[in-house]
């Protein structure tokens, strides 16, 4: 049995990840609102993971960090506190529960770290200038930790495209925009939180023990094909 942090796994895909896991490992909820499941091997911390202090953890195999942000505006409509504050929820509070949680990543078994970025990283969409930006800060740190905490620590990152979430709700809210959001990408859908759930315990497992400080793309071919 393991045991896996989850940054924010009380919804969508954090929540998916956290299910994936439960029946063979125990696994740590941090997040602001409680989680969906219960189980015997799931732990939850109620806490902000930029504004308050987060618990300590001894030991753990794999840190999954979930929060983001979907703050799609021009750019004349963007104020730098927008920007300042989607940096600060997709980029400060990884790196926060990493530096709180290495230690524990060190004594834990074969350690993985999964963040997660944005097929925006990768191509250019209007409105997405902040986002983005924070997203691609992301990408960096990715292949920066991926290289610094190597062998020890694997650390790697998934861009999933829009995906069924609450967070995307706004772009899902009726017939005509599931259609357009599924015609907009040659697989002729978009993701469902199981999908990116499944890639994320890959990454966590042994199976993935040659990856490291690599993006999956998980874009239903948006960003690889034009058709």
């Amino acid at each position: 049995m393991g045991k896996y942090i989850v940054i924010g796994g009380s919804k969508g895909i954090g929540s998916a990840i956290v299910n994936n896991l439960l029946e063979n490992h125990e696994v740590i909820n941090i997040s602001r609102t409680e989680p969906q499941s219960t189980h015997a091997n799931l732990t939850h911390y109620n806490c902000d993971i930029i504004s308050d202090d987060i618990p300590s953890i001894d030991d753990a195999d794999g840190l999954v960090y979930c929060p983001g942000s979907i703050n799609l505006k021009p750019l004349n409509r963007l104020s730098i506190e927008d920007f300042k504050s989607d940096f600060e929820i997709n980029v400060i509070g990884a790196v926060k529960a990493v530096q709180a949680y290495l230690p524990a990543l060190k004594n834990g078994k074969n350690p993985s770290i999964v963040f997660f970025s944005t097929v925006a990283s990768d191509l250019g969409m209007p409105f997405h200038a902040s986002v983005a930006a924070s997203k691609s800060a992301v990408e960096g740190l990715t292949k920066s930790l991926g290289a610094e905490l190597a062998p020890t620590v694997r650390v790697n990152a998934i861009a999933p495209t829009v995906t069924d979430t609450e967070l995307a709700s706004k772009l899902l809210r009726n017939d005509r925009m599931i259609e357009n959001m599924k015609e907009r990408h040659p697989l002729k859908k978009y993701l469902q939180p199981q999908e990116v759930a499944d890639m994320a315990t890959f990454l966590l497992s042994d199976k993935a023990a040659s990856l490291s400080g690599q993006i999956f793309k998980m874009d239903c071919g948006i960003t690889s094909f034009k058709i």
